[in-house]
């Protein structure tokens, strides 16, 4: 059965002398590992620059269900993304969003959803040209929606705690370890409601940011099953005032 599907690429690896071992999120299969033979030649059809973490792909390819490792026929870049390779800070964002993507998506199979949403926020990062240094806070917090654990917020009443174990928010401290106390539960909450056009008017300082992304890996990792600290997040840390 031959695919042809968008795909964001997630992590290439070097397999050998001239292959890639490439993790992609497509748009029909969800999750999918591709084994890329490079060409030799510059004006080949499978080039190294076209398996950069967040390159927007369409892929033709031969879906086998007992195959761990799948080849593709035909690829090309169908929605370039040119400002998230040339701009410093969206580059050290991307390679965020790219490690970070490989552990919440891995067990992801036929998620449409997930797909658009990460496509659609990738061109948001790509098109704007400021205020966009929340932009990973906002991106973490709304998949939640998309991956099983969206955090409950109609309930929330000033000076509640956070259970993150339950995704929701309470008038006092629940009886495992696991919660935000009242300051940092309120932080969640603003977070929840902001989208990319409005998020920067949430002003936070650096330490702030830091220790809402903090939080919002840790909720992961309760969710995720080894879910694993991220090469990338310290290089995030040192980004905006």
């Amino acid at each position: 059965m031959t695919i042809k599907t968008k795909a964001i690429v997630l992590r290439s690896v070097k397999y050998g002398d001239n292959s890639l071992i490439v993790d992609m999120l497509t748009e029909r299969c969800g999750r999918s590992s591709f084994i890329i033979r490079l060409s030799k030649s510059s004006k080949g059809k499978f080039r190294r620059n076209l398996f950069i973490p967040l390159t927007i792909l369409e892929v033709d390819y031969e879906l086998k269900q007992t195959a761990t490792l799948l080849r593709i026929k035909d690829v090309h870049v169908v929605i370039p993304l040119p400002s998230l390779l040339s701009h410093p800070y969206k580059l050290s964002i991307g390679m965020f969003l790219s490690e970070f993507l490989v552990y919440a998506t891995r067990d992801e199979n036929d998620n449409n959803p997930l797909y658009n949403y990460v496509e659609k926020s990738l061109q948001w990062l790509d098109g704007v040209e400021n205020h966009f240094s929340n932009f990973h806070l906002v991106f973490m917090m709304r998949m939640t929606r998309f991956v099983g654990f969206l955090p409950y917020t109609s309930d929330y009443h000033d000076g509640d705690y956070f259970d993150m174990l339950n995704g929701s928010f309470c008038e006092r401290a629940p009886l495992h370890s696991h919660f935000l106390t009242p300051n940092d539960a309120s932080k969640l909450g603003i977070l929840m409601r902001l989208d990319y056009p409005t998020m920067h008017l949430c002003v936070m300082t650096r330490p702030e940011r830091n220790r809402c992304l903090d939080v919002i890996l840790d909720y992961y990792r309760l969710h995720i099953p080894g879910f694993p600290e991220l090469k990338s997040y310290q290089v995030l840390k040192e980004l905006f005032k």
